[in-house]
């Protein structure tokens, strides 16, 4: 199934605003709903590699075609580690911090990589298929039974994906309030950094908490073995089992139930897709690898990537210091790669996008993510096939202030 949904919902760029010796000020506009800058599109034409300022720390590289994302991303020349916790050039206020495993370079980075990892395996991740599909299956029962409407983030992406990391970690669901203030707070790119220091202090009372009670009481979820890890094994330091258990649980269901709650958008904005995965379940698989494609996921482009040394990137030379970003949204619409990329083709055959990322900061939990978005599509496409936008698609309202790309609320009828 295919369908012309371009993401290009805001005005062509003007090609004389800049040239290569020239910083673009980044971002480049406002993002609105799913929609991409078109300027993203003329510099991965025009000019692969391009000089940008940014609101703080002043100027960098910005990448956007694919093969250079992919190098950027891998090489080991290009450090985020080195960045953490410094003014280097950045779109938001909030720095880095440093101890976290996006802001770590092997050996550390390995270390606890291969801890945490130890969770997504594919078979520890399959055996998890029937207990979210039972989850589903109970939160569509009582959607359906407060009827006939109802906004779809309340009432399946966000239980979905906080239920799922609650039981892999161990975390009692009732308590989800805490870490979901902590999650707008870190994701937010209005608040103040003493506000986002404030919500993270409580995080981690919350998480010490916890932490105490895997010491007196040992536990065989996540939390506990990393717990173990900590005090029988000396693998990790008390920091960063803080912060370790602070990126699974944040990370593990905020992007997650943002995906759900876009694709499912993106879906029902054109329902003809929506049909066909009722119409053949076994698109879904390639849908989900082709909507993580084709839908941008970030309001800006994350942290920067510091140079170790002189790195040619095609033909321009990024010298040591340099700060270079990745567009991935960008990357994954590089016609070079993807034909035809503004089309939603859930029959694709080739899909090496890198919605994930790539190297290896490639995010640890896809296997989840994508065992979750699968599962939720199958069981709304099988017991929903009427669903739809309970509004117009121009109407569904877009959370401002967020790095993510997030709907206020997602109204559907059945």
């Amino acid at each position: 199934m295919t369908s012309d949904s371009s993401t290009s919902e805001v005005t062509p760029p003007d090609a004389s605003a800049g040239t290569g010796a020239t910083a673009r000020p980044y971002p480049f506009s406002t993002a609105t709903g799913l929609g991409m800058d078109p300027l993203y599109g003329y510099l991965r034409e025009r000019e692969r590699i391009a000089r940008v300022r940014m609101p703080y720390g002043g100027e960098a590289w910005m990448v956007t075609r694919h093969a250079d994302a992919k190098l950027v991303l891998s090489d080991p020349r290009f450090s985020m580690a080195a960045g953490a916790g410094k003014d280097v050039p950045r779109p938001t206020e909030q720095l880095l911090e440093p101890g976290g495993l996006v802001a770590m370079d092997p050996p550390e980075h390995t270390r606890l990589r291969r801890l945490a990892g130890a969770a997504f395996t594919h078979r520890r991740v399959e055996g998890m298929r029937p207990s979210v599909a039972a989850l589903s299956e109970r939160l569509v029962d009582e959607m359906t039974a407060r009827g006939p409407s109802s906004d779809l983030l309340e009432a399946i992406a966000l239980p979905v994906s906080i239920g799922v990391i609650c039981k892999l970690l161990g975390v009692d669901y009732e308590d989800r309030h805490v870490f979901q203030r902590f999650s707008e707070a870190l994701l937010s790119t209005a608040l103040p950094p003493e506000e986002v220091r404030r919500a993270g202090e409580e995080f981690v009372g919350y998480l010490a908490e916890l932490v105490a009670e895997r010491r007196e009481q040992p536990t065989d979820d996540l939390l506990g073995a990393m717990v173990q890890a900590r005090d029988d094994e000396d693998r990790l330091s008390e920091n960063e089992l803080y912060m370790l258990g602070a990126g699974l649980l944040v990370g593990g269901y905020e992007t997650t139930a943002t995906q759900i709650g876009n694709f499912t958008y993106l879906l029902l904005r054109d329902r003809r897709l929506y049909a066909s995965l009722v119409a053949d379940p076994g698109l879904i698989q390639g849908a989900v690898e082709e909507l993580l494609r084709f839908t941008p996921l970030t309001t800006v482009d994350g942290y920067a990537r510091i140079a170790l040394e002189d790195v040619m990137v095609g033909d321009t030379l990024i010298r040591a210091g340099d700060a270079v970003f990745t567009s991935v949204a960008a990357a994954n619409l590089d016609p070079e790669v993807f034909p035809d990329p503004d089309r939603l083709d859930f029959t694709r055959e080739r899909n090496p996008h890198l919605g994930f990322g790539h190297g290896i900061h490639y995010c640890m939990g896809a296997p989840l993510a994508r065992l979750e978005i699968q599962v939720v599509l199958q069981v709304l496409t099988r017991r929903l096939p009427s669903l739809r936008l309970a509004v117009p698609a121009a109407d569904v309202r877009w959370q401002p202030g967020l790095l993510l790309r997030v709907p206020e609320r997602l109204p559907v009828t059945w």
